[in-house]
């Protein structure tokens, strides 16, 4: 039965349609409007994921051929990856501290003012295996690491979404959604550094890279799909010519260099297309049957959702901070050469939490703002990662060239590891 639970917790397609079924029924809607909604609900959130997916297929050969590019190797920011691998020796622990966390989350949302339900099951996987692998490594296993890692990880599922509340609510301009993500408190305090760095007396409806105006001769990169397409196929070309010709051809399979990397390009963008119609179709219809869970089960609760919620509300913002957080990171990277490990960008998690904190960035200070928002998100999060890694060691566990990623998770694990060392364990 816990089997089937952790199983049923970690497919997150069928715990967004559960919810939205529970929320419509919840509301008395007829069965018609039951199974519409959640059919869309599901049919959503497979559109959204399936635009994860190809985005992160493009992007693995473009880190490969990044690294290669540029001589370097090291740990790669990537904790969903590293946490699945050192199951055969936490097996117990990690699926038991997130069944239970998640109870946790639903009793807190239920009994305090924190309404928060956290619904990012990948999320809740590697928090828990985050967890699992800390206390572990404090001589902590059993039940007692369950217990203990499940209070931390369902108190963590209310409060950060609590902590981030403000600046979703002003970036989507609902209260209805709150942000399930273990980087959101590393993207909200990036988007204030965006903030603060935006012109004090700017006009915020024009100052966004939104209404950037560009001369009709090409008015076509008014497209947010075009200028993304040229702007990835300028980034791919260059990486692919300075990695070689044999480091491509190995990962072209036989393809022309040229063709290839122009097609991962490609397969880029429209992975951020599908993506952003996903996300759409998602929120268009969780939002309104959550409202049956919130009004019936947890007065007042808000769903915590995945990063690409804000993706939407700018596309090209979404593109600009992208960019700019690959050079925060790669300078990060430079850096962390001096410091006992190489943090080689982790170019997925570079994407995801940059391309949110540009689109904060953009909507709290502009195109301004957009850029050091991305900028400071690549270079600190590539840093906390070089500076808490000599206090974590994973390489016990047969897990070679991986670390955490999730900056929410690192900082919680370090706060623990240290009051561990404190008390002598």
């Amino acid at each position: 039965m816990i089997h089937f639970l952790v199983k049923f917790l970690s497919e997150p397609t069928i715990v967004m349609g559960l919810v939205a079924m529970i929320g419509l029924i919840a509301m008395k809607n007829r069965p018609s409007t039951v199974i519409q909604g959640t059919m869309k609900t599901i049919l959503g959130f497979l559109i959204l994921s399936a635009g994860s997916s190809l985005i992160c297929t493009a992007l693995v050969p473009f880190s490969t051929m990044f690294n290669a590019a540029f001589g370097i190797t090291g740990v790669v920011p990537e904790d969903n990856a590293l946490v699945a691998a050192v199951q055969t020796v936490l097996g117990f622990e990690t699926p038991m501290i997130m069944l239970l966390s998640f109870v946790i989350n639903v009793l807190l949302a239920r009994l305090t003012p924190f309404k928060y339900i956290f619904l990012t099951g990948h999320m809740m996987f590697s928090f828990a295996g985050t967890m699992a692998i800390v206390l572990d490594q404090m001589g902590i296993n059993g039940w007692t690491a369950v217990a203990i890692g499940s209070v931390i990880q369902g108190i963590c599922m209310v409060l950060f979404p609590a902590i981030a509340q403000p600046y979703t609510r002003k970036i989507l301009k609902t209260d209805d959604v709150a942000f399930g993500f273990w980087g959101s408190s590393l993207i909200v305090f990036s988007g204030f550094i965006g903030k603060l760095v935006g012109k004090k007396d700017r006009d915020e409806e024009n100052d966004t890279w939104e209404k950037v105006k560009v001369s009709e001769k090409v008015d076509f990169l008014k497209d947010m799909s075009i200028l993304m397409s040229i702007v990835m196929i300028i980034v791919y070309l260059f990486t692919a010519f300075v990695a070689g010709s044999d480091v491509v051809a190995e990962l072209a399979g036989g393809q022309n260099m040229v063709v290839y990397a122009i097609i991962q390009a490609m397969t880029f963008v429209a992975g951020v297309l599908v993506l952003l119609q996903g996300v759409r179709m998602f929120l268009g219809e969780i939002i309104p049957a959550f409202k049956g869970i919130s009004e019936k089960l947890v007065p007042g609760a808000r769903p915590a959702l995945d990063v690409p919620i804000f993706y939407a509300s700018g596309p090209v913002a979404t593109t600009v901070g992208f960019l700019c957080a690959m050079v925060g990171g790669i300078i990060a990277t430079l850096i962390s050469t001096q410091m006992g490990v190489v943090v080689l960008p982790g170019v997925i998690g570079l994407f995801f939490m940059g391309g949110a904190a540009g689109v904060f960035g953009d909507k709290l200070g502009g195109k301004r703002g957009c850029v050091a928002a991305s900028f400071a998100l690549g270079f600190l999060f590539t840093m906390i990662v070089a500076v808490a890694y000599p206090l974590i060691d994973v390489t016990g566990y047969g897990v070679e060239g991986l670390w955490f990623a999730s900056t929410d998770a690192i900082i919680v694990a370090v706060l623990m590891r240290l009051a561990g060392m404190a008390a002598g364990l």
